[in-house]
């Protein structure tokens, strides 16, 4: 489990990042990569963990909207414009499809990247479980 509270006290996170030994949980490269993810966390205020945690209904119901928001186009490219879109509404709401926001530390690399990259230089399976962001003033 990692925290963090961002400057100003207004932001903080707790993550829970998983791997399969202590050893390894004491390790400075999985640490310093947990604390990356909170960091994450606390900038960008993602949904979701993975693709797979984003409920169908969710990605239908923005799916809808992109097909609508597509329907002056012609109709050849209207299932690509949409698609596209809720491709780029994932890569903001899924934590593993997001770029790092620390561009000039991580230069292009998402979420996943870093996190497959902590997994090899560990030698064990680095797994994000869950988050939570509180933000204060912010209703639940």
């Amino acid at each position: 489990m990692q925290t963090y509270v961002h400057a100003g006290n207004k932001i903080g996170v707790l993550v829970e990042v998983d791997c399969e030994t202590d050893f390894v949980a004491r390790n400075q490269d999985f640490r310093e990569f947990a604390r990356e993810i909170a960091v994450q966390v606390a900038a960008t205020a993602p949904l979701y963990v993975s693709e797979e945690d984003v409920p169908q209904e969710a990605k239908d119901a923005e799916l809808r909207i992109y097909e609508e928001q597509a329907a002056d186009k012609p109709e050849n490219v209207r299932p690509k414009i949409a698609e596209g879109k809720l491709r780029k509404w994932l890569e903001e709401v899924v934590l593993l499809n997001q770029e790092h926001v620390n561009k000039d530390k991580h230069t292009g690399q998402t979420i996943e990247d870093l996190r497959a990259a902590t997994a090899a230089k560990t030698g064990e399976n680095v797994v994000i479980r869950r988050f939570a962001r509180f933000q204060v003033g912010e209703e639940a």
